[in-house]
């Protein structure tokens, strides 16, 4: 006799397809931990009859969990949950910008077997070429379309993650002596990076929108006479204020930057589609170096950075990859491949704008009145504050055990005296990111001395 199913049948209350709502509701309730790892799901005709919805839509939604690795499927059993919860550790990680998950153990077995049979040994018995192996390129290549960005395999170069693609486009830009104009707060990588080899750093201004013309021209004019110089700036979601450009202010950049012969460093690893403004390298191929990498839309541990180059920069980035080799694991290359062919890839950014959506609902309720700023695609947000009282909120936070943002490590001025906190809300558990937030919301209601 089969033991009845816990979970209370619903649909999300999103604007998507019947199946889509379906996957949506049980996905949830999976991963926030209300059905747990070997709970049966309902029925299929059970499901179908209580929802009132058509039985291959319930077919469907089952089908597409269980690509997904969160639900699988035993015959003449039914279909039960298989995804574990992961032991809690006592400190609470909201530190970390990384995406929700999306990559189950049982996907990754199911994906391994399937790559076992059609991997090209070539790639791991020889050297890659310097910018990778021209299939990869093109795989990639037809990646970056569906986020806006028109990418020419033979004008891209692979690269282990996306910092690496920011470090090789820093080298290529501005030399040994050049100077990098970035958005005052940015990403923390980035800065590192630019201190670690000696280039000089200046802030731009940066508004609702980020990086401000008016700024940026008068920074430009400074350095008129420096030969190198570089623009590195993040116009989709911004990190770390979730700022994102119109289209205007993308066009205005992009003319500054061609009047005064300065390079422009894209950087559009949070872009989950195709941007409601043309991204920088569409409008200025000729000039701009796009960042991209998978570690923001399928998970960390998948390390793919890719770097589109400019025509003129093709020839000196190979040159440069055949002393430094940077090129991604043919094995992830594989993955990414397999998954692109199934389509589970076209899949995850609606995923994960639910998932940012739902944890950004959930900061915005648990942190009140007090003044954030924040962007429904984006699974961080920002909190603004004068810099003495950041430092004191970041401390204050690492007493009640949650990890932050360090507030420095966003400021390329070390001395800006206007600073704040990043909160990155996707890589928590739900529970644990709800716990995170409640000890904050006390200490933004106490704030420390």
């Amino acid at each position: 006799m089969h033991l009845q199913s816990p979970w209370v049948p619903r649909l999300a209350n999103l604007e998507i397809s019947t199946a889509e709502r379906l996957v949506q509701a049980l996905a949830d309730d999976i991963i926030e931990g209300g059905l747990k790892g070997g709970d049966r799901l309902p029925a299929h005709r059970t499901l179908a009859w209580q929802l009132g919805i058509g039985l291959g839509t319930v077919t469907k939604a089952y089908a597409t969990l269980e690509r997904r690795g969160l639900v699988s499927s035993v015959k003449g059993r039914g279909t039960f949950v298989a995804i574990r919860q992961a032991h809690k550790a006592r400190e609470i990680d909201l530190s970390s910008n990384a995406p929700p998950s999306m990559i189950s153990a049982r996907l990754l077995a199911q994906t391994l077997t399937g790559i076992a049979r059609k991997i090209d040994t070539d790639h791991l018995n020889l050297y890659s070429p310097p910018t990778g192996h021209l299939e990869h390129r093109r795989l990639l290549a037809r990646w970056l379309e569906t986020l806006g960005v028109s990418a020419d395999p033979d004008h891209l170069a692979l690269t282990s993650n996306a910092r690496q693609a920011i470090s090789l486009a820093f080298d290529l830009a501005c030399g040994p002596q050049g100077v990098i104009l970035m958005e005052r707060l940015t990403y923390p990588g980035a800065i590192a990076l630019a201190r670690r080899k000696g280039y000089r750093m200046l802030g731009i201004a940066i508004d609702a929108e980020g990086m401000l013309p008016a700024s940026l021209a008068t920074a430009l004019d400074a350095v008129a006479s420096t030969a190198s110089k570089a623009v590195y700036l993040t116009p989709t979601l911004h990190n770390p204020t979730t700022a994102t450009m119109s289209a205007e202010r993308r066009r205005t950049i992009v003319d500054l930057c061609r009047q005064s012969g300065a390079w422009i460093i894209e950087d559009g690893v949070y872009a989950l589609g195709p941007p409601n403004a043309p991204s920088l390298a569409m409008l200025a191929p000729e000039r701009v170096f796009h960042v991209n990498g998978l570690s923001k839309s399928l998970g960390p541990g998948l390390r793919i950075g890719m770097l589109t180059l400019p025509p003129t920069m093709v020839a000196a980035a190979k040159e440069t990859l055949q002393d430094i080799p940077l090129a991604p694991s043919p094995l992830a290359c594989a993955l990414v491949e397999e998954w692109l062919s199934s389509g589970l890839i076209a899949s995850i950014p609606q995923d994960l704008r639910h998932e940012a959506r739902r944890r950004s609902n959930l900061a915005i309720s648990l942190l009140g009145a007090h003044e954030y700023v924040t962007h429904p695609d984006a699974y961080h947000l920002w909190l603004p504050m004068p810099r003495d009282e950041a430092d004191r909120f970041a401390a204050a936070a690492a007493a009640a055990d949650i990890k932050v943002t360090m507030p420095e490590s966003v400021m390329v001025d070390r001395h800006d005296r206007q600073a704040g906190i990043r909160l990155c809300l996707g890589a928590p558990s739900f529970p644990d990111l709800t716990e995170g937030l409640t000890r904050l919301a006390t200490l933004l209601n106490n704030p420390p001395n």
